[in-house]
């Protein structure tokens, strides 16, 4: 597999809007995976995340093999902890949640997760994750028990990202969260997106294609469709 980070800011600097499917492992059946794939090779999608807040059911390494099978397409990890690691993927978001106070997430879940991936061969990407206020608790909230950022207060949200960027975060993702009843601001993706000039993954709460153009237009980078997909898998026929 090639430099995924580099392809993304290629991707970027071409303009080219990428577009990532969120797959939870607790929320498929592999007895599924040839229909999904099918739905997903036939999608405009450009990369697999694969993981989820809680992930209870340890079938990671078996669903990875199986998607790898049957689609060519980068699967990078989106975990909620160091469980969730897996030597299957091509590389990992390695998260450090912005959002929240929680040490845990800072850094805790980091440290435990080093002796892991040095036995691994994944990519690396350090990735500010932004979790944004969505009408609903989320289960981000519940896991990680922080609380989200006002999705009123695009000024802190912007400064949150930059001052991420600056700690050196290679990757800026906004999220609403799994399930989210409202989808991250398009003003707030905008000036977040001017703020900050690594790559912006924007996600949650996001429940058609026009929705998908609204965040793409804003400056998001990269966006990610979860439960949309999971709830509709004709999502992009439709």
């Amino acid at each position: 597999m090639k430099n995924l980070y580099n392809d993304i800011l290629q991707s970027k600097a071409t303009k080219q809007k990428l577009l990532a499917i969120l797959i939870d492992p607790d929320k498929i059946d592999l007895e599924s995976i040839p229909i999904l794939s099918q739905k997903i090779n036939a999608s405009p999608a450009t990369h697999i995340f694969i993981g989820g807040s809680i992930v209870e059911h340890n079938i990671i390494d078996d669903l990875i093999i199986q998607l790898k099978q049957k689609i060519n397409l980068p699967m990078l990890l989106f975990p909620g902890n160091p469980s969730q690691i897996s030597n299957e993927a091509d590389g990992i978001l390695f998260l450090m949640l912005l959002s929240g106070r929680n040490s845990d997430y800072l850094i805790e879940h980091q440290i435990q997760a080093v002796p892991i991936l040095e036995k691994t061969n994944l990519e690396i990407i350090s990735t500010g994750y932004i979790l944004i206020e969505s009408g609903n608790e989320t289960a981000v909230e519940r896991v990680s028990q922080t609380k989200p950022l006002s999705r009123n207060n695009s000024d802190y949200v912007a400064q949150t990202a930059k001052a991420g960027a600056l700690i050196g975060n290679k990757l800026m993702y906004l999220e609403a969260g799994s399930g989210a009843q409202l989808s991250v601001p398009i003003d707030m993706i905008a000036q977040v997106s001017k703020s900050i000039s690594i790559p912006l993954i924007v996600g949650g709460g996001i429940r058609s294609q026009k929705e998908i153009q609204w965040a793409y237009d804003a400056g998001a980078d990269i966006v990610v469709i979860g439960t949309a997909f999971e709830n509709n898998i004709d999502f992009f026929n439709s």
